[in-house]
């Protein structure tokens, strides 16, 4: 006779897996982003400006999942560091534009390493990544509590 698991055990919840996985990746970036002087938040900033670059920050936010409580102390770290240009927009003094800089451009090289390291650092096969992104895909998009887009 089958028996309903446990839904209570640790080992039976999905949030688990998922928060120790999301930490064990970041993890696993860390050595490598070191070497660019990014942190993982701020690498995901940079990718997205290394995809299109000059893009509002509500863009940038809405890209990133992120608000801008949080956006903006991370952009102005970037700021300071020389790799983007904030600017307000004279035509719309609340629209804030970000821009990479040369070294914002040039750290886009460097940065072609961090991929093909990170997965040789997790152990997973191309052929793995595609299928568990996804799976996170369909999960983001069917739980999401508001519209969501995923790239």
């Amino acid at each position: 006779m089958n028996q309903a698991p446990d839904w209570l055990r640790l080992d039976a919840q999905l949030c688990f897996r998922l928060y120790a996985a999301s930490r064990t990746v970041t993890r696993c970036y860390q050595p490598l982003l070191a070497e660019l002087g990014l942190t993982y938040p701020q690498y995901l900033a940079m990718l997205v400006l290394w995809e299109q670059d000059d893009v509002t920050v509500k863009a940038l936010g809405q890209r990133l999942l992120l608000d801008s409580g949080t956006l903006t102390p991370l952009l102005k770290r970037l700021e300071a560091s020389g790799l983007i240009v904030r600017e307000r927009r004279a035509e719309n003094e609340r629209e804030v534009r970000v821009c990479l800089s040369e070294a914002g451009r040039a750290l886009c090289a460097k940065a072609e390493a961090v991929p093909p390291a990170l997965l040789a650092a997790m152990g997973l096969s191309l052929d793995e990544v595609g299928a568990l992104r996804t799976l996170l895909d369909k999960l983001l998009l069917s739980a999401a509590p508001g519209p969501l887009e995923l790239p």
